[in-house]
């Protein structure tokens, strides 16, 4: 039969079958989980510190914490490395199912784990290892559940999955502070520094276990010729062939992961800190800006599904390049200011944040996508992600406000460059 424009168009929205469905609900659940871990740490590191650190300093004992939560972000691409290769080895279900499994016990064991008050040194050294479990499990988890959901979808509906991945994302970022918000008010500051902290990890636990219910019907994308194809050796030599595609991929995702940390922790803290201004209405606009997020992620999947992704992602990149400016507009203290700033650049960050997973998975072949993708993720979270936050207040500290907008058109532009190299070199193998 002619495949006409049609037909094209049609298949292009077909609609996917209950087994895609739970598929892409367990895989997205997983991202949903990995933010919210990931979150809960930095934001009770606080109540974590003086219970795990010998420290009479709270102060010292929270950087105690804090540097525990670093840990996790060099161990991310171990992770991709490792349970990348073998995910092009032995199967997407199997990783994804591991991945899910490390997380949800290592928050379950931060949970429950004695104090240095009842076993010493052995409990920073626990909280540690969980670090750094949930390290390597989360190298791998956005990555593959974004290349495993692009390959289970039909062609041409890549825009869904990178506005339904985005949006389970944001649901974790957004769930995090909530869940702290809804402990902390229901039993009191008091209780929340000595044992309510530990809530919020239940949940996240709990919560991991459920996923891992979800993903045992996980469709399997891996065909059994290719896997029995499929080497060590013959992974990485692919990936190596394809090292301007994993260079691409570290700015693709390191410029967006330092533009995010801009608009959710840089404005935020300078409005309460620089600016004095007042806390509860700086924590409504960001909660604001979190729901943008999550709603935006729906839409503009929405408006991309069936479309050339590659063309959105150019466009939303080069418009990231003057909007993060506007962080240079907020230069006096005044609520409507901080609030046009932050809600201004909220769409050029919603269109970045929704895309740069699925264009990412796009500029590996498939038999070496899960340790290219992850590689190359791991790489950019820990490079550009884990340090934005320093780079940021050390900045701001120098006197050279400027600085960081800079830093992050810069970076911003270099994804787009070596994204355009690495397209015409080694080709998309998703989408368009």
């Amino acid at each position: 039969m002619i495949d006409t424009g049609v037909n094209k168009k049609w298949r292009k929205r077909e609609r996917f079958t209950p087994e895609v469905r739970r598929g892409i609900l367990g895989l997205g659940l997983g991202n949903t989980l990995e933010w919210y871990d990931w979150m809960i740490f930095g934001l009770l590191s606080s109540y974590i510190g003086p219970h795990f650190f010998p420290s009479v300093d709270p102060v010292t004992a929270t950087l105690d914490a804090l540097a525990i939560f670093a840990v996790g972000f060099l161990f991310r691409p171990l992770g991709g490395v490792v349970l990348g290769t073998f995910a092009d080895r032995i199967g997407r279900r199997k990783i994804m199912m591991l991945s899910i499994t490390m997380m949800a016990v290592s928050t379950l064991v931060i949970a429950v784990s004695p104090t240095y008050e009842s076993i010493g040194i052995w409990a920073p050294i626990i909280l540690l290892l969980c670090r750094v479990v949930q390290g390597i499990s989360t190298g791998v988890e956005a990555p593959l559940s974004t290349a495993h959901a692009v390959e289970l979808v039909p062609e041409g509906r890549e825009g869904f999955v990178a506005g339904i991945i985005s949006f389970f994302v944001n649901v974790g970022i957004v769930l995090a502070p909530l869940v702290s918000f809804i402990v902390s008010a229901s039993i009191g500051d008091g209780a929340m520094s000595d044992w309510g902290w530990r809530i919020p990890f239940v949940v996240g636990a709990a919560f991991g276990f459920v996923i891992l219910y979800l993903r045992r019907t996980l469709p399997e994308t891996m065909k059994k010729d290719e896997l029995e194809q499929a080497t060590t050796g013959s992974v990485w030599t692919g990936v190596r062939k394809s090292w301007v595609s994993v260079l691409a991929i570290i700015f693709v995702v390191g410029a967006v992961q330092a533009y995010n940390y801009a608009w959710n922790v840089g404005l935020p803290n300078a409005a309460r800190s620089t600016m004095q201004e007042d806390p509860t209405a700086v924590f409504a606009l960001t909660t604001v800006l979190g729901l943008i997020l999550v709603v935006g992620s729906l839409v503009v999947g929405r408006l991309v599904d069936g479309r050339a992704i590659s063309k959105w992602f150019v466009v939303a990149r080069i418009l990231a390049i003057p909007s993060v400016f506007l962080m240079l507009l907020y230069v006096q203290p005044g609520i409507g200011g901080f609030a046009a700033v932050l809600l201004g650049g909220s769409v050029v960050l919603v269109l970045n944040m929704t895309l740069y997973n699925v264009v990412s998975a796009s500029l590996m072949p498939k038999s070496y996508r899960g340790a290219g993708t992850s590689l190359g993720y791991g790489l950019g979270v820990a490079i550009f992600g884990g340090t934005a936050s320093f780079l940021l207040v050390w900045f701001q500290s120098a006197g050279l406000d400027w600085a960081f907008p800079v830093y992050v058109a810069v970076l911003s532009a270099l994804s787009v460059i070596f994204y355009l190299i690495a397209r015409r070199i080694n080709g998309i193998h998703v989408g368009k």
